[in-house]
């Protein structure tokens, strides 16, 4: 079973159960497989989207450069 904690609070409920021998902790801070960021958004935006949002970035990085 794998569970993933959304608060840190859990960890010692977790421990608490384990104290009684409700439960045993296997394995802890097993970090979350990170995907690449491409994937991650993939089919987000639409081609004509994706293709403003490139050439919006790319004028800000010159503005930026050019001050």
């Amino acid at each position: 079973m794998l569970i993933q904690l959304t608060n840190e609070k859990a960890i010692g409920l977790l421990h608490e159960l384990e104290e009684l021998q409700l439960i045993k902790v296997l394995k802890e801070n097993i970090a979350p497989s990170k995907a690449k960021l491409s994937e991650k958004y993939r089919g987000v935006f639409t081609k004509d989207d994706a293709r403003n949002f490139n050439e919006h970035t790319q004028e800000m990085r010159k503005e930026w450069d050019d001050t």
